[in-house]
């Protein structure tokens, strides 16, 4: 009984030796180096450019950080999605990831692709779908990035001759017509013009006005006094969908022209000017009554009254914000004539209204 007892225990011991020491496990395959497919991938259109932009893959699919790498393949084919990249459209060099941003490695690539202009014209209803590839040093890949698409249409050049001008009414937007271009079923064009604020960098859209008709300008009443704003104009190009909102792409742009809104312009002459006399029985005096300016920038009215013969001085001491005033300086048997000039809020001031005139009956 003490020997099996002995036996068991040496058992027992060799067993959690082993344990222990420990032993070989399945070995593990080398990595293939398969960088992870991106799944950032971003496109923009602007004229015949699409500007693609993604993350590059910093590990394997086994987790490994990429330690070699192969080429990156831009693919890009004809409205449906791709199962495969095909006949890239350009191999970009491998490179390694630079730099650290929240946290992980992480570098924007970018690639620009130039669209030929037949492609545009016989495909111009049509979207083209872009991908990414990206190799490992055998010319291998663990598959197509996200597919992002943009229209395939035709863009025009920017407007020549494009200048934008200020007046008291807003901005005069002015420009040359595009060159004749053939129709195209489904395609439309208009000019678009953009209003960029100086200091905040944020477009707003000024006027848009479509190719082919009469006008050739527009006139931009959007923007705001004491600012300053750069325009610019551009073709864009509408694509008609069934059931849906067209698709739209935008041409290049013209060179922008900066306008600084400084309002150096007076508001309209008042009209309307009536004096009316009334005195019997109490002190007299003499009221005046106009037609009310209209701008939003009014800031009210100055009154001028001159005898026979004298110059026209001013009475208000301050702005008369109604259309509405009454000379309680009048003397009896004297003759007034009266005038009105509207003031806007940067103080400009307008030209003098025609006169009224009204005479004080002698006592």
């Amino acid at each position: 009984m003490n020997r099996l007892r002995s036996k068991l225990e040496l058992a027992l011991i060799a067993t959690a030796f082993l344990t222990a020491c420990g032993t070989p496990g399945v070995p593990l395959p080398p990595s293939l180096e398969l960088a992870r497919p991106v799944n950032d991938l971003r496109a923009v259109r602007k004229g015949a450019q699409v500007f693609l932009t993604w993350s590059a893959p910093t590990e394997t699919t086994d987790r490994h950080n990429i330690r070699k790498g192969g080429p990156t393949e831009i693919c890009r084919s004809m409205d449906t999605a791709m199962d495969e990249c095909g006949s890239p459209v350009a191999k970009l060099a491998f490179e390694k990831a630079l730099g650290v941003k929240n946290g992980s490695r992480k570098r924007e690539m970018s690639y620009t692709d130039q669209l030929p202009r037949n492609l545009q014209v016989e495909h111009a209803t049509s979207n083209l779908s872009y991908a990414v590839s990206v190799l490992n040093p055998y010319g291998r890949s663990a598959g197509l990035s996200n597919q992002v698409q943009v229209p395939a249409a035709p863009t025009l050049a920017p407007p020549a001759d494009f200048k934008a001008q200020l007046t008291a009414d807003g901005v005069q937007l002015r420009w040359g017509p595009v060159p004749a271009t053939a129709e195209i079923s489904g395609i439309r064009y208009a000019y678009r013009i953009y209003r960029r604020e100086q200091k905040t960098n944020k477009d707003s859209l000024a006027a848009e006005v479509p190719v082919g008709s009469e006008s050739s300008g527009a006139l931009d009443r959007g923007f705001e006094w004491e600012k300053t704003y750069d325009y610019r104009a551009t073709v864009v190009t509408f694509i008609a969908q069934a059931g849906v909102m067209d698709q739209q792409v935008e041409g290049d742009d013209t060179a922008s022209v900066r306008v600084v809104a400084h309002d150096v312009f007076p508001p309209k002459t008042p009209s309307g000017l009536q004096a009316v006399f009334s005195g019997p029985g109490q002190k007299p005096f003499i009221d005046l009554v106009w037609s009310p300016n209209g701008e939003s920038d009014l800031a009210g009215y100055n009154v001028y009254r001159h005898e026979q013969g004298g110059q026209a001085a001013k009475l208000n001491s301050e702005i008369v914000k109604a259309p509405v005033f009454r000379d309680n300086a009048v003397l009896p048997g004297r003759q007034y004539f009266y005038s009105i000039t509207a003031v806007d809020v940067p103080g400009n001031e307008s030209r003098r209204s025609e006169e009224a005139t009204e005479t004080v009956p002698a006592q």
